[in-house]
Parts: structure tokens; C-alpha cells; sequence
């Protein structure tokens, strides 16, 4: 689950991290107000305004920008709020900015003793370790520097026997280039910053930039956060900070009945039991000369309430041509699956207005069979893979 900026700030600063701090808000007036809040509390003058999407890039396309004065804060502030902002991280219609945040100016004009960091924490799956990676270059996007510049990022693995040892801390200053109370600062910063990764079951922590400021203090200026969705359950005060806004309708909607849907972007809709035989069934598609519209798996329990909510959700999609059912029969049985899609395609009428080919195979597969074929219904019944494969060709054909 992503979380905002501001949101990952609060975890942040509750695990001893510093951050730059802000005021969210969701009106050009409460931003004047939160600016006037941060002037008593911090002495700034001037006010960043961050537009809060789940998007990286927010600065790219207009969303963060610098007020000199009230007047400004209320100006800005109001320009990206209800703006849609198109990111590199977006899709072309940009994500719509519902609220801002309202953050102290951490840069001092003219101030050439300041430097920007890249540091992360995140799952290296090739070792089944989490890891620190860093470099020098912040305020960049890591993936220019990766391809440019790789020798200018650094990774730090963790044994997960022993945590961050603080000799691998002092490592990672060490390597940015800090002496002196800035590399005890960042020493600090790391500790705590891994300490809020784990504790917090994230599956991301990434802050670009970290700032050293003149006086040699380090602080989070930005912060993108994922909480890792298999912990939500034991993180019900993670959970609350969901922002369904900033997701995928279509997915967010499957979810709340109970189907696990990813939303993709081909032509054909599948629906399958079992996350293994849907990237089987996806392969499927694609190998037919299709292309696969979503990953839907609807798990144990295929009776008819549930396959239609499956084919309304999949069919929410204009792009879906076809939908291919390749559902295997253990723990439920193919009659009673068949029994189910007969009774949802009865129930949906005209809204089923694409071709359907169903594949059912395990327990009573040949009495499923019978049952689909028998039905009068304008579906297609595939035992083989090939089979279905080649039907779906036929499909797309027409």
C-alpha cells in the first residue's frame, strides 16, 4: 500500500527520523493558515507547497513549487489543488491533486554548504535481504544515475540475524563523503530510518533528497513509502492511511468484493482460480496472439454471485474483446463452477457482449463440459490448453 508524503513523514518522525515539516491541506485558504502555523513554529519565511498524488516527478510537472509570501502560498496552493498532474510516473490524464502540503523552506538562499542525498530501504529478492542503497547524487532520479553514473550508487545488504550493525552506518556516511558531526547526524538518520522500516512493515522506504543542511543536520525532505499489503492486518493505524483516490477504480471496487483483480492494459479478460494458473492462463493469451486485460483470481469459491461479479468488473474495461474462464477443479468441483458461469450469463443478459470460452478441468471436468455445451448460452468449451488457446485466436480473428 503507497502511502503520501506526508503520511510517510509522520511514520518517519514517530521512529526519532527528522523530517522537513509541513501542514497538509485540502483549500488555498487552509494553506494560508498552515503557512502562518509553520512561520510561529520554525521561523521560515518562505513555504514550499507539495502536491500529495502517489506519483514520483510531482516536481516535473508543476505540482511543487516555492511561495516567497502568503499571497503566493495562496496562489500556488490553489493552482494544484483540483489540478490533474501529469508526471513521468503517470498516465497520460496525470492524477487529480486533492490536497497539498504546506512545508517549511529547509533551503537557505544563498546557502552553498547544503548537499543532497539519495537513501533507500527496500528487499533485494535476489538475496532474500533487505538493503540500504545510497548515493551522493539526490534529488535525481535513481534510475538516471543507475544508468549513467552507476559507480555513484552504493548498497549495504543487512543480515537479517542481525540488523543494521552500527558499523554499516557509519559505512554508509562514510561512503557519502561526511565527516564530523554531519557523519554522526547521518549515522542517526540511517539507524533510525532502518529502525521505521522494519518496524513498520514497509516494503519501501525512499527518501530523495536527504538534506544536509549548513549546520550540518540531516532530514528527510521527501518521502515515499509502501507498507507492505500481507502486514495491513497487525497495521489496522497503516490501513486508516489508505487513500482509495489515488488507486485504480476498477481494482479498488474487486477488492471490496472479495476478488483479487490487477488492472492491465490488453484484450482479453481472464478469469482463473490460483495465482500460478493465472500467469499460466496470461502466458495463454499472449502465446494466442492476445493480450491479457487484468489478472483475476477468484479463489476457492467460484458460484455464480461471485463469477458475475467477476465478469461485471472485468467486463468495466471498453478494451476487453473476449474473456477466457480457465478454472481448474480440486478443492471446488467443474459442475458446480459450470453451474455458476450458466447462472451469472443468464442473469447478465445483454451486458455478457463478448465472446466467452471456458476452459474447466479437474473433478467432474467432463460433466462441466456437458453442462456448458447443453446450456443453449453463447459460450465456447475448451478442455485442452491449446484448445482454448486456439479459440481464443478464432475470437480475436473475427
Amino acid at each position: 500500500m503507497n502511502l503520501h508524503e506526508y503520511q510517510g513523514k509522520e511514520i518517519l518522525s514517530s521512529f526519532g527520523v527528522r523530517i522537513q515539516r509541513g501542514v497538509v491541506v485540502q483549500t488555498a485558504d487552509e494553506a494560508v493558515e498552515a503557512a502562518k502555523k509553520l512561520t510561529e513554529e520554525t521561523g521560515t519565511g518562505w513555504h514550499v507547497i507539495k502536491a500529495q498524488v502517489h506519483a514520483g516527478g510531482r516536481g516535473k510537472g508543476g505540482g511543487v513549487k516555492l511561495a516567497k509570501n502568503l499571497d503566493q502560498v495562496k496562489e500556488i496552493a490553489g493552482q494544484i489543488i483540483g489540478m490533474d498532474l501529469v508526471t513521468p510516473q503517470t498516465s497520460a490524464e496525470g492524477k487529480r491533486v486533492h490536497q497539498v502540503l504546506i512545508c517549511e523552506d529547509v533551503y537557505y538562499p544563498g546557502d552553498s554548504e547544503t548537499s543532497e542525498f539519495y537513501v533507500s530501504v527496500l528487499l533485494n529478492r535476489a538475496t532474500g535481504r533487505n538493503m540500504v542503497m545510497y548515493s551522493t547524487e539526490g534529488g535525481m532520479d535513481i534510475e538516471t544515475v543507475a544508468e549513467e553514473t552507476p559507480h555513484l550508487i552504493f548498497t549495504e545488504e543487512i543480515d537479517p540475524a542481525t540488523g543494521l550493525i552500527p558499523f554499516q552506518a557509519r559505512k554508509i556516511a562514510f561512503n557519502l563523503g561526511l565527516s564530523g558531526k554531519a557523519h554522526k547526524e547521518m549515522t542517526k538518520f540511517v539507524t533510525a530510518l532502518y529502525k521505521a522500516y522494519v518496524e513498520s512493515d514497509s516494503s519501501m522506504f525512499e527518501i530523495n533528497p536527504v538534506l544536509k543542511t549548513s549546520d550540518d543536520l540531516i532530514m528527510a525532505v521527501d518521502a515515499k513509502v509502501t507498507i507492505d499489503d500481507n502486514a495491513l492486518y497487525r497495521r489496522k493505524e497503516y490501513l486508516a492511511m489508505r487513500d482509495t483516490r489515488e488507486e485504480n477504480a476498477i481494482e479498488v471496487e474487486a477488492g471490496a468484493l472479495g476478488l483479487n483483480y490487477v488492472d492491465l492494459d490488453g484484450n482479453v479478460g481472464c478469469m482463473v482460480n490460483g495465482a500460478g494458473l493465472a500467469m499460466a492462463t496470461m502466458d495463454l493469451i499472449k502465446m494466442s496472439g492476445g493480450e491479457p486485460a487484468n489478472f483475476l483470481d477468484v479463489g476457492g469459491t467460484a458460484d455464480a454471485e461471485r463469477v458475475e461479479a467477476g465478469f461485471r468488473i472485468i467486463l468495466k474495461d471498453p478494451n476487453v474483446k473476449a474473456i477466457l474462464v480457465n478454472i481448474f477443479g480440486g478443492i471446488v468441483r467443474c459442475d458446480r463452477v459450470a453451474e455458476g458461469i450458466i447462472a451469472a450469463f443468464k442473469n447478465m443478459g445483454d451486458a455478457m457482449n463478448v465472446p466467452l470460452i471456458v476452459r474447466l478441468q479437474g473433478t467432474n471436468a467432463d460433466i462441466a463440459k456437458k453442462l456448458i455445451e447443453d446450456s443453449g448460452l453463447d459460450l465456447q468449451s475448451a478442455t485442452a490448453f491449446k484448445e482454448a488457446a486456439d479459440k481464443v485466436k478464432a475470437v480475436l480473428a473475427q
